[in-house]
């Protein structure tokens, strides 16, 4: 199939991928869910948290520059 060595060692590097994905273990559907409503949860509370600081920052500044 594979004439040349680079053509073998491609082959050789595919067979193993394909081995090692046979070993993972995937998360189930509800672990999935879960981890998605809790990377959104997450995501959200860290944006709502920089608007706010985002908000003091630019009240604050806005204070020393009118001054």
């Amino acid at each position: 199939m594979a004439s040349t060595s680079i053509g073998q060692q491609l082959v050789e590097y595919f067979k193993g991928a394909n081995e090692e994905l046979r070993k993972v273990v995937w998360p189930t559907k509800n672990e999935t869910i879960r981890s998605t409503i809790a990377v959104i949860a997450f995501s959200l509370a860290a944006a709502a948290l920089f608007w706010v600081l985002d908000l003091v920052f630019n009240f604050g500044l806005s204070a020393l520059l009118t001054k």
